[in-house]
């Protein structure tokens, strides 16, 4: 049972870790010089990774990169901004203020979430655990903390982001209709998954549902509304790159890569712990959807 200290400690090392990793970002940035600034913040991200993995090497808890995720975007954003409008705040438009805003509400919230449920150095994802513990003999741990639990989500992220990149920067298309449909599908899944947590917060905190499983409110209608809500988010920031620049269509690929990763990773990984922990999963997985929800189906 982890302890308020144990917990105080491990947020300090996932500070100093990510103050680190943020000085490193901006000094890649500060030295290169030439290449595109999407580029350029690549390379950033990619260097603030590394360092991030290093110091979860470092403590032996690969959990030090679960909020890479949701407070890189809003640090990489708010820098588009700025570097887009000088530093002038009153210079933003009203597509980069909803932008900026809702990227920042999105990643208080889920970062905020990530917090509440982290008990310290000493609780590591279960996931993360089963990736070691599974890992093809000959394959060094730190290889596949690197590559499987840190770049590649750094990849999938920084593909969703693609999107924003011409929604805060280009400027000459004025605020529209789709726009505003941007706006309502993006706080939609950001009240989504906030309330999707806050359920199963609940649920799992009454000893009343120890062993059983949520089916409830929005689980009711899908086995992971928490994951529709995440996916919704970055096809609301595609929605908003159409909304700015048309020709960026392309940048589909970020929401396609987001709806990959959860039906085919992090959806099975799930279904499998919840279906060997409990076997009447099996029959929950019959009547309720995995994302789209739609009426529980009943004998």
């Amino acid at each position: 049972m982890s302890t308020g200290r144990d917990r105080a400690v491990g947020f300090a090392v996932v500070t100093a870790a990510y103050l680190a990793a943020g000085l490193v970002a901006w000094a890649v940035v500060a030295v290169a010089r030439g290449p595109h600034p999407l580029l350029l913040t690549f390379y950033a991200d990619l260097a603030a990774t590394v360092v991030v993995f290093a110091a979860s090497m470092l403590v032996g808890n690969a959990s030090l990169y679960d909020p890479y995720w949701s407070v890189a975007p809003a640090v990489i954003v708010t820098a588009w901004v700025w570097w887009q409008t000088g530093g002038e705040i009153t210079a933003m438009t009203g597509r980069q203020t909803a932008v900026l805003l809702l990227v920042l509400a999105w990643s208080i919230r889920l970062t905020a979430n990530w917090a509440l449920s982290w008990r310290g150095l000493d609780h590591e994802d279960w996931r993360y655990v089963r990736l070691r513990e599974r890992r093809p003999r000959g394959v060094p741990w730190w290889l596949v903390n690197l590559t499987g639990i840190q770049l590649m989500p750094t990849l999938v992220v920084f593909a969703g982001l693609l999107a924003v990149w011409p929604a805060v920067t280009v400027t000459g298309r004025s605020w529209g209709l789709l726009d505003v449909v941007a706006v309502a599908v993006t706080a939609a899944a950001v009240l989504l998954e906030a309330t999707a947590d806050r359920q199963l917060q609940r649920f799992t905190q009454d000893p009343a549902n120890r062993g059983g499983i949520i089916d409830r409110g929005l689980w009711r209608y899908s086995r992971h509304p928490n994951y529709l809500g995440e996916i919704l988010f970055w096809w609301g920031m595609w929605l908003f790159a159409l909304a700015a620049a048309p020709n960026w269509w392309w940048t589909v690929a970020g929401p396609v890569t987001m709806v990959l990763l959860f039906t085919f990773v992090s959806i099975p990984m799930m279904d499998e712990r919840s279906l060997a922990r409990r076997p009447a999963y099996a029959e929950h997985m019959r009547r309720v959807p995995a994302l789209l929800p739609r009426p529980a189906r009943h004998r």
